[in-house]
């Protein structure tokens, strides 16, 4: 006996995702809803090889019977609509940021802290972490069982897909007319991204750095370890797929190189490619579809006590935001509502 399971925002980059990650995985469902707003009402989509669904209207839709929600539809939305589903009895998997840091909504890596969705109850919620979170905490979890993180410095190399399908148009007509001397035209992104990285995702805060900078430090501390300090610098670069990052970090005691590399290698979810030599790295048109995260240029960090170096990679449409929905799903049936043979 299989589950009722509803993608909400189905129509999107995540949404999409969601549905190949689920038919791929063969997630053990009985029906599928695809949902999103009225503009897309009547529209059809693909589910695995041989299904085609037809896009139902969110705000019209009963929740009643639906047991799993696996939700992208943007924080407005999703605020509005994801207490309903679970007032209903859903379970909302939620991947946009509002409710993230809500204390009684789990925020979940199934590879770092599968044991947070036992609180899922609460609200019927669990919340998805920031794609460049997940990437980043899955490859520090094993280094930080091995000698606690003190503190990590991160820059980001974030790709367009993380703004939307309308934002990978923008870089490809941005490139496009560079190319046959059109007009430049801007529309997603504060600065031209074609042939360019802009330094500013999300919105500023008081402090000075963006929403996405933050989100990486509270959702670091709250998934992985609150004494953790985080600083991030979230950058936009013209790639459709595939976040990259640059992570310092500070431990509490010494830890070398060949440590950290034997722990990330038997750690789950991350693939070890390096090699100091050309080709040794891996980088984001390289793991475009690809389900682990990968940890390339590992070495030792002489300017502080004891630190080392990482250059981390991954989809940030599978392992950043649908797959990582899919995993908290089958840990959650697997553990938590398992239905009568």
């Amino acid at each position: 006996m299989g589950y009722r399971v509803a993608v909400v925002g189905a129509t999107g980059n995540v949404g999409r995702e969601m549905l190949t990650t689920l038919a791929e995985r063969k997630f053990p469902v009985d029906d599928v809803v695809a949902l999103a707003s009225e503009r897309s009402v009547g529209s059809e989509i693909s589910f695995g090889e041989d299904n085609v669904l037809k896009v139902r209207d969110l705000a019209k839709f009963d929740f009643k019977g639906i047991d799993i929600a696996l939700s992208s539809p943007g924080s407005k939305v999703s605020a509005v609509f994801a207490p309903k589903a679970a007032k209903a009895g859903c379970v909302v998997i939620d991947n946009t940021s509002q409710f993230r840091m809500d204390p009684d909504v789990p925020l979940v890596v199934p590879e770092v802290n599968p044991q947070a969705i036992a609180n899922y109850g609460r609200r019927n919620i669990i919340a998805n972490p920031n794609c460049s979170t997940i990437q980043m905490v899955v490859a520090l979890k094993p280094l930080h069982d091995l000698a606690r993180i003190k503190r990590v410095v991160v820059s980001t190399y974030q790709s367009t897909s993380g703004a939307g399908k309308d934002a990978m148009d923008e870089l490809f007509s941005q490139t496009r007319a560079i190319f046959v001397n059109d007009r430049i035209e801007r529309h997603k992104f504060t600065k031209q991204i074609a042939f360019n990285v802009i330094p500013h995702i999300d919105v500023f805060m008081e402090d000075g750095a963006t929403k996405e900078e933050w989100k990486m430090r509270v959702e670091t501390r709250k998934i992985l370890d609150p004494d953790i300090e985080v600083i991030a610098t979230c950058v936009r670069v013209p790639v459709f797929i595939g976040h990259a990052e640059s992570i310092n970090v500070e431990f509490a005691r010494p830890i070398s190189a060949a440590e950290a590399r034997a722990a990330l290698k038997k750690a789950p979810g991350i693939s070890v490619v390096d090699q100091r030599a050309d080709e040794g790295y891996v980088t984001p048109i390289e793991v475009a579809g690809e389900d682990n995260v990968f940890v390339s240029r590992i070495r030792e960090d002489h300017t502080v006590p004891h630190g080392l170096a990482l250059w981390v990679v991954g989809d940030n449409l599978r392992k950043g935001a649908a797959l990582n929905a899919v995993q908290i799903a089958e840990h959650l049936i697997k553990n938590y509502m398992q239905r009568a043979a």
